[in-house]
């Protein structure tokens, strides 16, 4: 790839120094702390009270089924009203849910009906705090290269975020029932929804969007169904296949390992993953790119592709890990690119909503791939899995590709 050395490309110290942007971004993390706990915490939560893994299982796919699912629509309401309006009910609501299944599960004995309800209705009000804070880096940074910056580390972030996530419960659990780290969960998304929208950033969108969205007729296509928009759907489909890259690669090591009677090795596999892609994301966001996002991301997405399928040729767990590093390397920049992608052909009308596509699409991803290679292991060898796993985001590649050529 080509990159424009005639100027310097501001640094990730710039991003921070923007006005408002560390109080809000600090306080957006926060809040976001609480989704790479919460899965794990409501897991452990369930199956203590339950002592049954289906019924655990099942609660937490009706509460991760509710929350994306559902994401695209909260975010139209946050694009209509305002993140000001619409986060801090949301956020309450949420926490309360949580809390009540927190409760619910404190002590054996309660019913996995009642706690697949709880859970369902709170993944229905899970807060867009990722695509708000999307959608607030577009008002803060509205330079291009900064929003780069500023989209790379938003993801960077992310990923940390969920990689602690359930090491903090882990530590948690350790003097404490499980269900405490559902509590904490709901304590960290509400303190962190209330500190977000008290900054002045957040006033300010939102007094903007409403007054855009009254003022646009009814009838607009591009709030009516944002996805449609011009190139949209590239950064759909290709978060979509990012997704399944990563939903697959987590069963997959697993299997590697387990093959090699190593099962513990997979926790240092993934975390090779999540430091690669952590590399590259502050690599990619570090640079002033000359190609345009819609010609980079299908050559993003098919590094990727080739580095998960060349994965499945490792003869040792050193050497998966050190695969897994190199995948990393693509995973961060894809999905910043997509939201950059998304952005760009989003409107203060539907700016959130896109983004929240976005995040959509690669989380039902990654729940489709866990499933589907999940069938595959054990009827196909290893090596073909990971060819398998690969051959979505190949073709997603050469789809957007072929798009963009024409």
């Amino acid at each position: 790839m080509v990159v424009d050395s005639t100027c310097p490309p501001p640094s990730y110290a710039a991003v921070l120094r923007i006005r408002h942007a560390g109080r809000t971004f600090g306080a957006a993390l926060v809040g976001r702390l609480s989704y790479g706990m919460v899965a794990l915490s409501l897991v452990l939560a369930v199956k203590e009270a339950t002592d049954s893994y289906p019924v655990a299982g099942t609660v937490m796919a009706l509460f991760g089924a509710t929350s994306v699912l559902l994401s695209p629509a909260r975010a139209a309401l946050v694009d209509r009203y305002g993140p000001a309006r619409v986060l801090p009910p949301m956020a309450a609501v949420y926490a309360a849910l949580l809390t009540v299944s927190a409760v619910a599960t404190w002590r054996p004995g309660v019913p996995g009906l009642w706690l697949g309800v709880a859970a369902s209705a709170a993944g229905a009000c899970t807060p867009p705090l990722g695509p708000v804070m999307r959608t607030l880096w577009s008002e803060l940074a509205p330079d291009p290269a900064l929003l780069q910056r500023a989209y790379s580390l938003d993801g960077v972030a992310e990923e940390v975020l969920f990689a602690s996530g359930p090491l903090l419960v882990g530590v948690l659990v350790s003097f404490a029932p499980p269900a405490a780290g559902v509590v904490v969960s709901a304590a960290l998304v509400l303190t962190g929804t209330l500190a977000m929208v008290s900054s002045p950033v957040v006033r300010g969108v939102s007094g903007s969007v409403v007054e855009q969205v009254e003022e646009a007729t009814a009838g607009s296509a591009e709030v009516a169904d944002p996805v449609r928009g011009s190139g949209l759907w590239r950064a759909v489909l290709v978060a979509g296949g990012v997704g399944l890259c990563l939903g697959t690669l987590d069963l997959l090591a697993l299997a590697f390992a387990e093959a090699r009677d190593r099962p513990e090795a997979l926790a240092w596999i993934l975390a090779a993953l999540s430091a690669g892609s952590a590399v590259g994301g502050l690599a990619h966001g570090a640079v002033t790119w000359r190609i345009p996002p819609e010609r980079r991301l299908p050559l993003i997405a098919l590094g990727l592709g080739l580095t998960l399928a060349a994965a499945g040729l490792s003869p040792n767990l050193y050497v998966l890990a050190a695969a897994a590093t190199v995948t990393g390397l693509f995973v961060a920049p894809a999905i910043t690119t997509a939201y950059l992608l998304a952005d760009a052909v989003a409107t203060a009308k539907t700016r959130t909503r896109t983004g929240a596509w976005v995040n959509t699409t690669l989380n039902a991803g990654a729940s489709i791939g866990t499933a589907a290679i999940g069938l595959l292991i054990g009827r196909l060898s290893l090596p073909w899995c990971f060819i398998v796993a690969a051959a979505p985001i190949l073709l997603f590649a050469v789809i957007t590709a072929a798009a963009r050529a024409r």
